[in-house]
């Protein structure tokens, strides 16, 4: 087995189908490696973090849907708004959807480095100034752009809402009243689209780097987050 099917059969995520063949099976590694070097579907550039099926089960593109989150404690459905942003505008985005949270949030970082099955482990850091926080994320924008086994989430739970920027690099607010955070998404000209599907929902792989690595463990040194 060469790197590239080592690589695929060691990074799917949950995105892969429980039951049948995987789009990748019986591929040449000439086909992989093509596949995996394509970033521009129609004008929307993917970051380097994650790649769609072979067979394009969900081509990429821009847009966001309503969507709600039922939670398991009080049975409550909390509304929730997903995004899908091309690679040039996405970090810009997720900043932008940082400020009505508020000036003081909680930070939760999402790692999947040392990971197989798709799992993750959270790390929380509380009360963090957000432009410190925003000028933190600045230093590590490539890291957080194109790494598939980062993410993060910022919070006010006091409000409570959620901002997340995930290890697809989607865009995921929760929230009870998201008019403001939906604003937000409109002004980039991002458009509604209750039906779009995002690669989560369909086969897909992603891609990290022991340098990626490294620097997240940088970056949760900045963020004064210490070992569980």
């Amino acid at each position: 087995m060469g790197f590239l099917k080592k690589f695929i059969k060691n990074t799917f995520r949950d995105g892969q189908p429980p039951r049948g063949a995987s789009s990748f099976e019986n591929l040449s590694e000439a086909q992989l490696e093509t596949h995996l070097k394509v970033s521009d579907y129609d004008g929307f550039t993917l970051t380097d973090a994650v790649r769609p099926s072979f067979d394009l089960q969900v081509i990429p593109r821009a847009g966001y849907r309503h969507d709600k989150y039922r939670d398991e404690r009080t049975g409550v459905d909390i509304p929730v708004l997903m995004a899908s942003v091309s690679k040039e505008d996405v970090i810009e985005l997720f900043m932008d959807l940082l400020d009505p949270i508020g000036s003081e949030v909680d930070v939760v970082l999402e790692t999947s480095h040392d990971k197989n099955n798709g799992n993750h482990d959270d790390m929380y850091r509380e009360h963090i100034d957000l432009p410190i926080l925003k000028s933190i994320l600045y230093d590590f924008e490539e890291m957080l752009l194109n790494d598939g086994c980062t993410g993060i989430a910022v919070l006010n739970p006091r409000v409570p809402v959620e901002v997340q920027f995930d290890e697809h690099k989607l865009l995921i607010i929760y929230g009870h009243d998201l008019s403001e955070f939906e604003a937000v998404l409109n002004d980039h000209g991002l458009e509604c689209d209750d039906e779009i599907k995002f690669l989560t929902e369909a086969e897909h792989v992603h891609s990290s780097s022991d340098e990626f690595s490294r620097q997240f463990e940088e970056m949760k040194y900045r963020l004064g987050i210490d070992d569980c």
